[in-house]
């Protein structure tokens, strides 16, 4: 059974996850409930290395926020979403959520820390958030899931990236964020099949010598 210590340490270095992050002061309190003061003396011994400023507001800023905005907001909160639905708690989902929306989506990232914890807690009903005011939705059309007001019915028209497909071949900006990748060399896939068929006939023969493989445009004796 966890003691007391374990438990206090636990909460000081999920605030120290949250201030590697970027957490203002007030989000590392209301995740952790660590007095302010310990966690500016914890974590913040250069005054000028507080971070400030007005504190996000999600209600507001999302159905005005760019598509872009939406696009990165929507890939945060479908990752959230789905960890709290597997059963962790709260303030490791957000920073678990939030590590993987780093990865998955280019620098510099749209969504500050900050911004990520209040779209949390205006989607669980937490924290600063008395009650729900957002939802994670599966479009109809694309099968991508998009955060929208709750109680919203999803729909084609407010799914952001429909939008982005629909502006990709416009759009710079879009194909920046969403850079397109070289398919992979189609001869590397026939030859290592290639490989699997030879190493299924050959059995238990060591010894026997790998066929090279053919590829389209190969010359065949005959």
């Amino acid at each position: 059974m966890p003691t007391r210590a374990d438990r206090h340490l636990r909460t000081v270095r999920l605030a120290k996850e949250c201030a590697e992050l970027g957490a203002r002061i007030r989000t590392i309190h209301c995740i952790t409930g660590l007095p302010p003061r310990e966690i500016q003396r914890l974590f913040f011994n250069d005054p000028q290395a507080i971070p400030r400023g007005r504190p996000p507001d999600s209600p507001e800023w999302y159905h005005s926020a760019n598509l872009l905005y939406r696009t990165d907001a929507s890939i945060f909160a479908a990752i959230y979403r789905r960890l709290r639905h597997a059963g962790f708690g709260a303030g490791e989902t957000l920073v678990g959520a939030y590590r993987h929306y780093q990865m998955v989506c280019q620098a510099p990232n749209r969504i500050s820390f900050d911004r990520a914890f209040d779209l949390a807690s205006h989607t669980d009903g937490i924290w600063i958030a008395k009650s729900p005011s957002f939802e994670v939705v599966t479009c109809p059309a694309c099968a991508s899931e998009f955060l929208t007001a709750l109680g919203t019915i999803p729909k084609t028209e407010g799914c952001p990236f429909c939008k982005v497909v629909q502006r990709y071949g416009n759009d710079p900006r879009v194909q920046t964020s969403f850079p397109t990748h070289p398919l992979p060399d189609p001869t590397v896939f026939q030859h290592g099949m290639a490989m699997l068929r030879w190493k299924k006939e050959s059995g238990a023969n060591d010894n026997r010598e790998a066929p090279l493989p053919s590829f389209p445009g190969d010359m065949q004796d005959k």
